[in-house]
C-alpha cells in the first residue's frame, strides 16, 4: 500500500457551556492516533443524541435535518482525505482538518523549490553548475515516477529514507542515460545538490527541519590517472593513419603541455594567443568552469602544435579542431591502447599529465601551477602534490629493489 495511515473520524458532543440543553458538537479527526477536532456550531440537547450512532435520535424533522449534515460532514472529511492523498500530500489530522476549513496553506513542493533555486541562482551559479542541477533534477522527477508513482512530492515529506531511497536508485535503479548508471560519486554529487537546495528550503522556512541531518555523503577516493614522460614521447612517436585519430592525439598532447580542459581548448580562439610580458607566446583565456583568467607561456611543444593547424581550414577563428567529447574520448583509448598504455585515460587526464608529470616533476612552485590551472584554491592543486609524493615513493622503491638485487648479483 503506497499510504498505511489510519484515519478514523467521530461525530460527538460536549458540554462547552454547563449547560445539557445545549451540547457542541463536534467532528474529531484521528490520524495514526492523533487528533484535530472541528466545531460544527450545532447543539442539541443530551436527551436528542446518540451517542453511540453519533447522531440524534428519531425521525423528527430536526433529526432529519441535523443528520443529513453530519452525513455530509462526514463523507466532507472523507473525501478532504482522498484529495490530499491524491496530491500526495502529508497526511495528518490537522492537515485535514485545514483543508476541510479552507485554511490551509499550500506546502511547498520539491519542484516548487528547484524552480525557486534557478529562479534565484541563474545569475549567481556558473551555466556548467546549473546543468548539473538541471540533471539532478531529471533524475529526481524519474526517481519519484518510477518509484511512486507521482510528479512531484511535498517537501516535508522529505525524510532520511527519501535520500536513502533516492541513492539507491541512481545507483542500482533503472538505467538512467545510455546505459550507464550512476557510480557512487555520480550519486553523491547529485545527493549534494539535493542538500543545497534542501537547505535553501530551510532557511526559507519552507521545511522545519533538515531531511540530511542523519545522512553522511561518502565520497570513494578516486585514482587521478596521468601519464609518464615515456607514456607521452610514446603517443608522439606513434603515427596514425585515420584523421581523426591524429586530431584526437594532437589536441591531447596540447592539452598535456598547457593543463587547459577540454571545453577550454575547444574555445580557444586565435586572438587568445599574444605576446606575454618576456617577448614570449601567451594564452590567455578564461576557464569556462570557474570564470578564473588564466595566463599561460606556451611551450615549445604546444606551439608546434598550433602551428601544424594554424592555416587549416578546419579551424577558422579556432586554435585547434576538436572533436566532439564523446569521440575524442572513445579515440582516445584507441590511441592508449595503440601506444601500450593499459591505463583508464580521458581527455581530462591531458589536465592531470600537465600538473603532474609536466611541471611539479620539473620543479615549477605548486603556487605558479595553480595559476595556470586556473584554481581558485591551493588546496586543489595540492591534490596533484600528493599523487607526485605517491610517485616519488614507488620510484624510490623501485630503486631499493634495484640496488638490492644488483648487490645480491655482485655478491
Amino acid at each position: 500500500m503506497r499510504n498505511s495511515n489510519t484515519l478514523k473520524v467521530l461525530i460527538f458532543t460536549r458540554d462547552t457551556s454547563n449547560n445539557p440543553e445545549k451540547l457542541t458538537v463536534y467532528a474529531r479527526i484521528t490520524v495514526n492516533g492523533k487528533r484535530a477536532e472541528i466545531s460544527l456550531k450545532r447543539y442539541v440537547s443530551v436527551n436528542e443524541w446518540d451517542e453511540k450512532k453519533g447522531r440524534l435520535h428519531g425521525l423528527t424533522h430536526k433529526a432529519r435535518l441535523l443528520n443529513s449534515y453530519l452525513d455530509e460532514v462526514y463523507g466532507e472529511i472523507m473525501d478532504t482525505h482522498k484529495r490530499l492523498l491524491r496530491e500526495d500530500k502529508l497526511i495528518t489530522a490537522q492537515a485535514i482538518k485545514a483543508r476541510y476549513l479552507g485554511q490551509d496553506e499550500a506546502h511547498k513542493t520539491l519542484m516548487e523549490l528547484i524552480k525557486y533555486h534557478y529562479e534565484s541562482q541563474k545569475n549567481k551559479l556558473r551555466p556548467g553548475t546549473m546543468k548539473n542541477y538541471y540533471g539532478t533534477e531529471k533524475y529526481l522527477k524519474r526517481f519519484l515516477e518510477h518509484t511512486r508513482r507521482i510528479q512531484d512530492i511535498n517537501l516535508k515529506r522529505l525524510n532520511y529514507k527519501f535520500i536513502t531511497d533516492f541513492e539507491n536508485y541512481l545507483i542500482n535503479g533503472p538505467d538512467l542515460q545510455k546505459g550507464k548508471k550512476c557510480t557512487n560519486n555520480g550519486a553523491m554529487k547529485h545527493l549534494e545538490r539535493l542538500r543545497k537546495m534542501v537547505n535553501l528550503a530551510v532557511r526559507l522556512e519552507w521545511l522545519d527541519k533538515d531531511p540530511f541531518i542523519n545522512y553522511k555523503l561518502h565520497f570513494h577516493k578516486t585514482e587521478r590517472s596521468y601519464l609518464t614522460e615515456r607514456e607521452i614521447t610514446r603517443i608522439e612517436e606513434t603515427s596514425f593513419t585515420g584523421a581523426g585519430y591524429e586530431k584526437v592525439k594532437d589536441v591531447f598532447l596540447f592539452a598535456c603541455y598547457t593543463g587547459l580542459s577540454y571545453i577550454d581548448v575547444r574555445e580557444l580562439e586565435k586572438n587568445q594567443l599574444v605576446l606575454g610580458i618576456d617577448g614570449n607566446q601567451w594564452i590567455y583565456t578564461k576557464r569556462e568552469k570557474t570564470s578564473e583568467s588564466v595566463k599561460l607561456p606556451l611551450l615549445p611543444k604546444a606551439k608546434e602544435i598550433i602551428e601544424k593547424y594554424w592555416d587549416s581550414p578546419e579551424t577558422d577563428t579556432k586554435i585547434l579542431p576538436v572533436l566532439s567529447n564523446q569521440k575524442t574520448n572513445k579515440y582516445l583509448k584507441e590511441i592508449a591502447k595503440a601506444c601500450g598504455i593499459y591505463k583508464t585515460i580521458s581527455f581530462h587526464s591531458a589536465r592531470h599529465t600537465f600538473a603532474t608529470t609536466v611541471t611539479l616533476s620539473n620543479g615549477v612552485p605548486i603556487e605558479t601551477v595553480s595559476k595556470m590551472l586556473g584554481h581558485t584554491k591551493l588546496s586543489t592543486t595540492q591534490i596533484y602534490a600528493r599523487v607526485l609524493e605517491h610517485k616519488i615513493g614507488e620510484d624510490m622503491q623501485n630503486l631499493i629493489e634495484h640496488m638490492q638485487t644488483k648487490k645480491a648479483a655482485e655478491g
